[in-house]
């Protein structure tokens, strides 16, 4: 799913500290050492492996960031759908300058086009049903921005970037507070009207509370089995969204997504994605 770029003023910290941290005290000095000064070359990234890509923007911001020079040419875009062998990416200019940046623009492109080839795998599995998949906050520290970029290039959608987006009360919070109703008399009485809420359950007699209390907009039903879902969908009836979380398998996600739940989110799409197969070849 093509996303609108985000500007590399926000992405370039996050791009610039991966390239600090490869390139060390005193930079590549493999490259300085092996390839005389000024020489050229032409660098094509290309697919290794299919699935649908991600990072394609922020490899290309690494190469400028170690070298403006560098002319970078675009045959893919992020979100495209990728075979094995296809060009995504060419660089053309100073050696020295693409090698220093090729182990950054690769580890963070192929990571991303991971996550995003595993979201297009869940959402999928949805075709033909109401359901979104959604991410989590289970995503590697530094990298939540663009990992959750990512699953919307898969075609899925993003929860919360920060504890501050929305309230979410989990069993924690519910067991510290003293039990759904106390939680949501003071979401009712405190929270901006501007604030979203969801609450987690997982059981019947729960939800049926939530329902009964109401303050919540969206309820969280927690490893629940699918029947139970079936149940839960029936008891909301439309009165607030339902998002089906753990134990999220993709095999499991179709299953999921007949029961008429309006969400499915799995921290699986950013905490185990395979890495896709990108190389940079001269």
């Amino acid at each position: 799913m093509t996303q609108s770029p985000l500007p590399d003023l926000i992405l370039e910290p996050l791009v610039r500290a991966a390239l600090l941290e490869d390139l060390g005290t005193y930079g590549d000095i493999t490259t300085r050492t092996v390839i005389p000064p000024g020489t050229s070359y032409t660098a094509r990234l290309n697919a290794r492996e299919a699935g649908v890509v991600s990072g394609l923007q922020i490899a290309a911001l690494a190469f400028r960031l170690v070298d403006p020079s560098l002319t970078i040419t675009a045959h893919r875009m992020d979100g495209d759908v990728i075979a094995a062998g296809d060009l995504l990416m060419q660089i053309d200019g100073d050696a020295a300058s693409i090698l220093s940046a090729e182990r950054v623009a690769l580890n963070l492109a192929g990571r991303l086009s991971g996550i995003a080839t595993l979201t297009a795998a869940f959402v999928a599995e949805t075709r033909g049903t109401k359901t979104r998949i959604t991410c989590t906050r289970k995503t590697t520290p530094g990298l939540r921005l663009v990992e959750k970029q990512a699953v919307l290039h898969g075609g899925g959608f993003n929860h919360r970037f920060s504890l501050s987006d929305a309230i979410l009360i989990k069993d924690n919070h519910i067991a510290a507070a003293g039990g759904i109703r106390p939680v949501l008399q003071a979401v009712k009485a405190q929270a901006s009207h501007m604030v979203r809420c969801e609450i987690e359950v997982d059981r019947l007699d729960q939800l049926a509370e939530v329902l009964d209390e109401g303050g919540a907009d969206v309820v969280l039903l927690d490893n629940m089995d699918t029947q139970t879902l079936v149940d839960a969908v029936k008891m909301a009836a439309g009165q607030v969204v339902l998002e089906a979380s753990g134990n999220m398998r993709l095999d499991r996600i179709a299953e999921v997504a007949a029961t008429g739940v309006d969400y499915i989110s799995s921290g699986a799409l950013t905490h185990s994605a395979q890495t896709l197969d990108l190389g940079l070849d001269f």
